[in-house]
């Protein structure tokens, strides 16, 4: 698609992501492992854009989703990324996709 992930509604989204992890789906079974992870990228950028980014506080420890064991202290957003520390991370301060951080569910 060429219309930018932050202008397409969340159908769209919704369309892409699936799209890209039917993709993903069949690198992994081709053994394709770079190309799975550009795919595993390309759907963490775009599930960004489908998080109510209100929900994010800064200062507050977050999980990070699919690494065990691994807590991210919100600094600050920018965008679609938050930067801080990951806790007990010997890094200076990173950058992370929002997507990645596990939030709490929303009632609808």
């Amino acid at each position: 698609m060429d219309e930018s992930l932050s202008k397409m509604t969340r159908k769209e989204l919704n369309h892409y992501i699936q799209t890209k992890r039917e993709a993903m789906r069949r690198a992994e079974m081709m053994g394709v492992e770079n190309e799975y992870r550009v795919l595993e990228r390309q759907v963490i950028i775009a599930e960004c854009y489908l998080i109510d980014l209100s929900q994010i506080e800064n200062g507050k420890i977050y999980k990070v989703i699919s690494n065990e064991d691994h807590y991210f202290k919100v600094e600050y957003m920018k965008g679609i990324f938050v930067w801080g520390f990951f806790v007990n991370g010997d890094e200076k301060e990173s950058a992370i996709p929002v997507s990645m951080l596990q939030l709490p569910k929303q009632v609808r």
